[in-house]
């Protein structure tokens, strides 16, 4: 592991974390393709859980084998590969070694959608005690800002990033505002989308995951500021420039969604704007798994090679 004057760099935000702690985070930043440059591709499977097995892998039926994930993820080069406890403990042994892992602590299920009036939440489905015997560098939590669930949400992942920091682990939060007063078109505006990536810093994340946001202003109250203030947000590139600065001024790694099935000129339409608005990196799931094995892999290359820059 060789650790680059620019992993040292970002390093150097973490100013409260333990060594064991700055370690997980430098696994990540120095494994794979992009290792030692400060960007970073995880590869995500949890959507299992959330949309069901033939929903999730019935386009490449290959995926439903939790060995080719780990596979797909180690010789595609990605700093890591983020599952649930399941999928985690079917390939943990014989993968041991081979990629920074990430334990995602908390799924939701499509068999209970909820009604008009359904406040976004999941259930907790691991321990940081399992992340341990697993081998992960980090866990995974997913939080819904602006659910009425969202305050035992944020009581939940306190306590849960405590304890990993505790023993030397570091913490990726997925921050989705969803439900409450929110509107479907506010999910991805602007200033909900860094409204949502601010709480997760605040909240102690090393590593935040949202979705690339749309142009729309959400909040009547925030509208004048960004209008009054200029804040650029025509473009993507802008806009994750924007986000990225929402997160104690950059000192957080920002990674973002690949979002649902799209095709390939949008794919990297998206990671180009990452790279151009100064995020770093991607996490990325249906739109590889949902591909050939061939594409996928080749998808991922591409990827990475535009994140380089």
């Amino acid at each position: 592991m060789t650790v680059t004057p620019r992993v040292k760099e970002i390093l150097g935000w973490y100013e409260s974390d333990n060594p064991g702690t700055k370690a997980s985070i430098a696994r990540l930043l120095t494994h794979g393709a992009l290792a030692g440059t400060g960007k970073m591709v995880v590869y995500p499977v949890d959507q299992g859980f959330e949309h069901g097995p033939a929903r999730s892998f019935a386009a490449n039926p290959a995926a439903y084998d939790p060995h080719y994930h780990f596979r797909l993820a180690v010789e595609s080069g990605c700093a890591g590969y983020a599952s649930v406890l399941g999928m985690l403990e079917s390939g943990a042994d014989s993968f041991a070694g081979q990629i920074p892992l990430v334990l995602k602590m908390n799924s939701a299920n499509s068999l209970y959608p909820g009604g008009e009036d359904y406040q976004p939440n999941q259930a907790v489905t691991a321990s940081i005690e399992d992340a341990l015997r697993l081998g992960c560098t980090a866990i995974g939590f997913t939080i819904y800002p602006g659910s009425g669930n969202s305050f035992d949400q944020f009581e939940e992942i306190r306590d849960l990033i405590a304890e990993a920091k505790s023993v030397g682990l570091a913490s990726i939060v997925w921050s989705y505002p969803r439900g409450g007063f929110l509107k479907s078109a506010d999910e991805t505006a602007v200033d909900i989308c860094t409204y949502g990536a601010h709480m997760a810093s605040l909240l102690g994340a090393h590593i935040i995951k949202v979705k690339l946001p749309s142009d729309h202003l959400g909040l009547p109250a925030a509208k004048k500021v960004y209008e009054d203030e200029k804040i650029e947000i025509a473009t993507m590139a802008a806009r994750v420039k924007h986000i990225k600065e929402a997160t104690l001024g950059g000192r957080r790694l920002v990674i973002f969604s690949g979002g649902s099935a799209k095709g390939d000129d949008a794919v990297y339409d998206d990671v180009q704007a990452i790279a151009d608005g100064g995020g770093d990196g991607s996490i990325i799931g249906r739109n590889i798994f949902q591909r050939p094995e061939a594409e996928a892999k080749q998808m991922l290359a591409k990827i990475m090679t535009i994140l380089k820059g």
